[in-house]
């Protein structure tokens, strides 16, 4: 191998340990098996999001994740490997991915890294299921307007009983 290469190769590494350590969330999928348009679809749903998918030899993976000191993702990169990187939403590539893995069942999840930590299968598929980052933001204004609602409720019960009173 030319030096130029092993300089390309470290370079990649170094790319690939930051996206790692900068993402909120990093979900692994082996998309073995899907279309073209499937993958083209799948990149769109991803990148409205906010977030990005590459295809990444596992080789580069391994040595990107041991200079970013994470353990345990061995048996995760194997086979062909695309990792969807997210620096913002914790939850969008976990609900994409599982969304799309129901109706193409060539997507197979298999693993990531959630705020730093390795996670699992089973954990990846349990964050899908939370609502993403507006349905959360939309539940906390809800349950922070619920008292002031009741307060007004209560002020226009007092008053219509005062106007009824006189």
């Amino acid at each position: 191998m030319t030096k130029a290469v092993i300089t390309k190769k470290a370079q990649l590494v170094d790319e690939v340990a930051e996206k790692l350590t900068a993402s909120v969330s990093t979900v692994v999928v082996d998309y073995r098996g899907l279309t073209v348009d499937e993958v083209t679809a799948l990149r769109k749903q991803l990148r409205d999001a906010g977030v990005e998918m590459r295809v990444i030899k596992n080789s580069i993976l391994r040595r990107a994740a041991e200079k970013a000191n994470l353990e345990g993702l061995d048996e995760v990169f194997a086979g062909p490997t695309a990792v969807a990187f997210s620096n913002d939403d914790v939850v969008a590539p976990a609900k994409i991915m599982a969304d799309f893995a129901k109706e193409a069942k060539a997507l197979e999840i298999k693993g990531g890294i959630i705020e730093g930590g390795v996670v699992s299968v089973e954990e990846i598929n349990a964050l899908a299921k939370l609502p993403n980052r507006e349905g959360l933001l939309s539940m906390l204004l809800s349950v922070l307007q619920a008292p002031v609602r009741n307060v007004a409720y209560a002020v226009k019960a007092v008053a219509e009983a005062k106007e009824e009173a006189a």
